[in-house]
């Protein structure tokens, strides 16, 4: 499918007008486009027709990183049509002709399908794109393509590598192209850190957008869970899953939340970047938590020295912080997960069209078994247990919440937060990509998205450092609706820190003697 499209588009590209001067487009801000695109030296159809020959010449040859699964063959005629309103003084949003890439389980309107990687929603073409894609679109955004993600987004076995899916391969770290991007929303991370695009979109249950952000070299946002509209994602978990931006800076990811960000929700913001410039951390409360302290000694060397960068610039922090009750609440989450991923993803397969067969999760299990290549690589654990579960009636689903509110949130971030007059925490994001291993899976060392993750909190990943070359993110989370106080957090220690370096495609880690 993805060739196809590329074929159709790259068609288009040879009768689109070359720019009197060389736009900046490579590692460009928000900022910088969109000055450009206002004085005239840059369209959106040559922006985009950028992105489509970098896509091809990086993600389709070269060091195939094969981050983006299908592109959308109307991009380029959008991007003319958003040059015409911008002519005609028409500007629809802050994203007005701006490129964005979603990840594949996220509807959109044909000719793309939403499919979560997964074979059995391959004709998944809906009529309706979700609304937070319809969102980025009235702010003026151009859908560029889907991402490729781990697939049903990491909710399918035990061993599996992570940026893989059935129709969309192994998605490759940029950085390294034998280790693991990460994920699920592994194509979304790659695709950004690449330069395949400008902005993306990713979804998080547990480390889901955070995790590939930091193997990738980004910023990403997990929102609060309920800022961001959920309806027609392909689901795992609806008190925990929540779609979020991706992008190369703090302020790039800010802009695209604001534009995300449902205008029902009260605690919604329009504009998350107010005041960043003015942003100081001077007595700003951060307590470090004891995550930190499980991370391999290289990852902790480089989490020191953001901790000082932090201190310097007048953050008070406040060490040794524990989380209550984390054993119990990882096994409460895992039975949530179970118990919900049955019950919504039913809920979604009721509005696939005729062409998707699979209309429940027990009907999933039988077309896996019966499709032996969709279980050859990684078999279906995860979806059989769900799919044994009861429903949300159940006793194990209810005192699995009941811990989550008491430990999660109560006596865990609440009062934590309350108690040492907290504006955050902070830990290390992720350990370093490991190699991609098909016959071991993922090898997960440490991370510490989960307290935020498991009571719906959000959190934000900035690029920290590296270990060999391997990006590594710091983390900062926080309470409900509390985005604009991470934002503001994070955006003064990047301004402080910046340590993102674009990737070169490496094959190797070469170690060290």
């Amino acid at each position: 499918m993805k060739k196809h499209l590329l074929a159709a588009a790259i068609g288009l590209m040879l009768s689109a007008p070359s720019m009197a001067s060389e736009p900046v487009i490579e590692e460009a801000t928000y900022d910088q486009i969109s000055q450009q695109l206002n004085d005239g030296s840059l369209t959106s159809e040559a922006l985009i027709t950028y992105y489509l020959e970098r896509i091809a010449s990086v993600d389709d040859a070269g060091p195939e990183l094969n981050a983006i699964l299908a592109l959308n063959p109307n991009a380029l005629a959008i991007a003319k049509e958003r040059d015409a309103e911008r002519k005609a003084g028409k500007v629809r949003g802050p994203l007005h002709g701006l490129p964005v890439v979603l990840k594949d389980n996220i509807d959109t309107q044909a000719p793309l399908a939403t499919t979560a990687g997964a074979l059995a929603l391959k004709d998944n073409v809906k009529e309706k794109a979700a609304p937070v894609v319809e969102l980025l679109e009235e702010a003026g955004a151009i859908v560029l393509g889907k991402a490729n993600l781990s697939e049903w987004a990491n909710f399918k076995a035990f061993k599996s590598s992570s940026g893989y899916s059935q129709l969309g391969g192994q998605t490759k770290n940029p950085y390294f192209l034998d280790r693991n991007p990460c994920g699920s929303s592994a194509g979304s991370a790659v695709s950004v850190s690449a330069n395949l695009t400008l902005f993306a979109v990713g979804t998080e249950t547990d480390g889901s957008i955070v995790c590939p952000a930091s193997h990738s070299g980004i910023v990403g946002i997990k929102p609060t869970v309920g800022l961001i509209p959920a309806e027609g994602i392909v689901p795992i978990s609806h008190t925990q899953d929540s779609a979020g931006p991706m992008a190369r800076t703090v302020k790039d990811a800010a802009i695209l939340l604001g534009a995300m960000a449902d205008p029902s929700n009260k605690n919604a913001k329009a504009d998350y970047t107010m005041g960043l410039e003015k942003v100081s951390l001077k007595g700003k409360r951060i307590g470090v938590t004891q995550h930190g302290d499980r991370f391999p000694e290289p990852v902790k060397a480089v989490f020191e020295k953001a901790l000082k960068n932090l201190e310097a610039q007048g953050a008070v922090l406040v060490r040794g912080i524990a989380m209550p009750q984390e054993e119990a609440l990882g096994q409460a989450e895992f039975e949530v997960l179970l118990h919900e991923f049955k019950h919504d993803l039913n809920a979604y397969l009721a509005t696939t069209p005729d062409a998707v067969k699979v209309k429940t999760i027990d009907q999933l299990v039988e077309f896996n078994k019966s499709n032996p290549s969709t279980i050859e690589l990684f078999k279906q654990e995860l979806i059989e247990m769900s799919a044994s579960k009861g429903d949300l009636k159940e006793k194990a689903y209810v005192d699995a919440q009941a811990t989550i509110e008491q430990y999660g949130k109560v006596e865990g971030l609440d009062k934590i937060a309350a108690d040492l007059n907290l504006d955050a925490f902070v830990a290390p994001t992720s350990t370093p990509s490991w190699l991609i291993d098909h016959v071991n899976g993922d090898k997960f060392e440490a991370a510490s998205s989960s307290p935020s993750a498991i009571a719906g909190y959000p959190s934000i990943t900035v690029p920290m450092g590296d270990v060999d070359g391997l990006p590594v993110g710091i983390s900062f989370f926080g309470l409900a609706y509390s985005e604009k106080g991470l934002i503001d957090i994070a955006y003064a220690y990047e301004q402080n820190n910046k340590a993102r370096t674009q990737p070169m495609f490496k094959p190797t880690l070469v170690a060290k003697k």
